[in-house]
């Protein structure tokens, strides 16, 4: 385990309390918005007292940080996973694609408060996850760019792609799932060609309406 990873495990609280705490937190989060809950209400929905919550996390802030944590490393080691550098990059965007969009539709309130209650982050905070999404972003944009020099893609903009192809994936925590889009594996479908052709690729697969 490298020094930031255990820097980040130490962050979150590895007791299975923290853990807990961390879930509710997220639920109440979810649904009312961080700004609107009270570390109180939080306890409440596990039957503890505010002072039960005290011993893992000090501030109501310091428990968004650890969500915020836990949710973005949870992102970048699901597409690190599923990127493999020796395939050709159709498949490599493909694959990481996949992973992301349904990592973002099976986690959805936890990717909500991670992704939407950032500016609720201290700034030391803050800069620590900006960082980590620059990490998520960089494997998007080094598997574009790789696409681009094998001649695979044809992209108008590296690094407007790459943005756009996180942020499609993030949005579907907000809105999953909706009358048309109820399976995370078709929606990521979905997603991967139209990143596909955002990034120019050569050989497209058909995208037929959905039924």
């Amino acid at each position: 385990m490298d020094a930031s990873l255990t820097a980040a495990v130490s962050e979150l609280g590895t007791s299975k309390a923290a853990a807990r705490i961390r879930a509710a937190a997220i639920e109440v989060f979810a649904a009312k918005g961080y700004g609107a809950t009270t570390t109180r209400e939080i306890a409440a929905s596990l039957d503890m007292s505010p002072g039960a919550v005290y011993p893992h996390y000090k501030t109501k802030e310091s428990l968004l940080y650890a969500i915020s944590l836990e949710g973005h490393h949870a992102v970048l080691a699901a597409i690190t996973a599923a990127d493999y550098p020796d395939v050709a990059a159709p498949d490599r965007l493909t694959s990481t694609v996949t992973a992301y969009v349904i990592w973002h539709a099976d986690n959805r309130a936890s990717a909500r408060v991670a992704q939407y209650e950032l500016r609720s982050l201290s700034p030391v905070h803050f800069a620590v996850i900006a960082d980590i999404r620059r990490s998520t972003t960089k494997v998007f944009t080094r598997i574009i760019e790789a696409g681009a020099t094998a001649g695979d893609f044809h992209p108008f903009d590296i690094e407007a792609a790459a943005l756009a192809i996180t942020s499609l994936g993030v949005d579907v925590s907000r809105w999953f799932p909706s009358h048309t889009y109820s399976d995370p594996r078709i929606i990521a479908a979905r997603y991967v060609e139209l990143a596909l052709r955002m990034v120019g690729c050569a050989d497209p697969q058909p995208l037929d309406k959905p039924s």
